[in-house]
């Protein structure tokens, strides 16, 4: 499975531990997240990852910011994607379940490495459960 990553200036250690953790478990990343600490502008990092998953170039996504917020905000400007903000590994579980989730925003000072690791983990071994669930998202995109 392909996973695009990206980040902001508050996220550089969540990515680094998040792809180290994905690639022991044989995930392919596309990185598009900054490296250090020096202030960035999110929407730089949140856009190529809602591309790759909207495309097709990947086959889910995670983007971290600060608060998760504005880079959620960004991935879910693209028509494609259903980008969900998630703090614990329960709300990841319920936003693949019942909303077919295809990117996951982390806030990363609200939650720890760790969370955030069982957080992607959830999120990436959790499938839809459509049945009533579907009828509901294919009424979030416009048309």
């Amino acid at each position: 499975m392909k996973i695009s990553i990206g980040n902001d200036h508050a996220g550089p250690d969540y990515k680094i531990a998040i792809v180290n953790y994905l690639q022991s478990k044989g995930y392919e990343i596309l990185n598009h997240g900054t490296d250090t600490f020096d202030s960035v502008d999110y929407p730089d990092f949140g856009h190529p990852v809602a591309i790759d998953v909207e495309t097709g170039k990947a086959d889910l996504g995670i983007v971290i910011c600060g608060s998760g917020n504005g880079i959620a905000m960004t991935a879910n400007k693209h028509q494609g994607i259903r980008c969900a903000l998630c703090w614990t590994k329960e709300i990841s579980a319920l936003a693949r379940q019942h909303n077919n989730a295809n990117v996951v925003s982390i806030p990363a000072r609200f939650t720890s490495i760790q969370q955030a690791v069982e957080i992607v983990d959830t999120f990436l071994t959790t499938d839809f459960e459509g049945g009533r669930h579907a009828n509901r998202v294919n009424k979030i995109a416009c048309s």
